[in-house]
């Protein structure tokens, strides 16, 4: 645990800097699911071939994360916090412009590249600011600029785009980074890097066996919720036979549940951290198995959607958990569980696209997002297991 670096800065303005730049990466990965079917009429491919877009993001995010936090090692946290945003900001504006699907590509690979390691770094600063009983809460918040972007954000990238067309989505977005770049220049605390920090300290994290086990559980456990959300327009469209004008409020109800997800949960992953962790897993199976029998009625739909996004609320345990397993590795660490979650971004996409592709029908997303979730608590379960060996007792808190 880094020293208490924010003791001349407000925390509350530090939080709220941090959490614009979740707001603005959480708008261009959930709108970027939401507006699938306008740039893929836009740009004359179909939609399983433009969810490849959602997944060179992802790619990006999965390359970028570990690559920038032990590149940045000895770079003070501020310092990197500028940098990534304003990296995120490029990224995002040329997506705007892009003339073809393969300028898409590669333009949204660039967007992913800064998204982890500004997660990972944000989470260490928002963390030195509390006590160490309150770090998933400290985590939450920065979280909750995510989740409130799918409240806000989202429904109103996705009302915009199809009003104005799909490029005004990615414009957005590149403008809300810009803002948080203004936000954290003025109020995130001037640091210096540790004396002992270097590329080689960062990468001993790779060498902890918990470590991979928590990027693992959420590289497969959360590709449910993915599975899901990439196709949920669609489905809504197609299934539950809603106006695509209606679909926005589907997804504020999506990012409502993220964002109580994210209020209530880290108050008990403080409290017993693993086993929120692995509750999470089977609750989210839960709601994803019953997504084909609630498809077909909006209020039952609308319920379940909620309910998933709940299940959201994992990234703040994982995040919280891999601090306790890096030691003094933690910005790799860190950085790595959205490496990991966006593995869980292509994965799910991908396999519900290939279940969608046989046939088997828009719904057959939410099956197939219940596989993924139990799959994650399987992990959990050798994780725990392996904790208990390691440390001779039964604590998995």
């Amino acid at each position: 645990m880094s020293a208490p670096q924010g003791a001349h800065a407000h925390p509350g303005l530090v939080m709220f800097a941090l959490a614009m730049g979740g707001f603005a990466i959480g708008t261009t990965e959930f709108a970027s699911m939401s507006l699938l079917p306008y740039f893929a009429r836009g740009l004359r491919i179909d939609e399983p071939t433009a969810g490849h877009v959602i997944s060179a993001y992802a790619l990006g995010v999965v390359v970028g994360a570990p690559l920038i936090a032990v590149i940045g090692a000895k770079l003070a946290r501020r310092t990197q916090l500028i940098a990534l945003m304003a990296m995120f900001a490029l990224g995002n504006g040329l997506s705007a412009m892009a003339p073809s699907y393969g300028w898409l590509l590669l333009f949204r690979f660039i967007a992913g590249l800064p998204h982890g390691a500004y997660f990972g770094i944000a989470a260490l600063v928002a963390t030195g600011l509390v006590p160490p009983n309150r770090r998933a809460m400290a985590v939450g918040r920065i979280m909750l600029g995510l989740t409130v972007a799918t409240v806000i954000g989202v429904p109103a990238a996705s009302w915009i785009g199809q009003a104005v067309g799909w490029r005004s989505g990615f414009a957005i977005v590149a403008g809300l980074a810009l803002t948080t770049v203004a936000l954290v220049t003025l109020y995130a605390p001037r640091d210096a890097a540790h004396p002992d920090a270097s590329p080689l300290r960062e990468l001993s994290a790779l060498g902890k066996v918990q470590v991979w086990l928590t990027l693992l559980i959420g590289a497969v456990g959360f590709g449910g919720l993915f599975a899901v959300y990439t196709y949920l327009a669609t489905t809504l469209v197609e299934v539950t036979h809603v106006s695509p004008g209606f679909v926005p409020v589907v997804l504020m109800v999506f990012g409502l549940g993220m964002t109580i997800g994210n209020i209530v949960v880290p108050w008990f992953a403080d409290k017993a951290l693993m086993p929120t962790a692995g509750g999470l897993l089977l609750f989210s199976a839960l709601m994803l198995i019953l997504f084909p029998l609630a498809a077909p009625h909006l209020w039952w739909m609308m319920a379940d959607v909620f309910l998933i996004g709940i299940g959201g609320a994992l990234g703040t345990a994982l995040q919280t958990r891999l601090m306790d397993v890096a030691e003094h590795a933690q910005a790799l660490a860190a950085a790595l569980n959205h490496s990991a979650f966006n593995t869980a971004n292509a994965l799910g996409p991908f396999l519900g696209g290939l279940a969608i592709d046989a046939g088997l029908g828009w719904t057959s997303t939410g099956p197939v997002g219940c596989g993924l979730a139990l799959g994650g608590f399987a992990i959990w379960a050798v994780a725990v297991w392996d904790a208990r060996r390691r440390e001779g007792r039964p604590a998995i808190a």
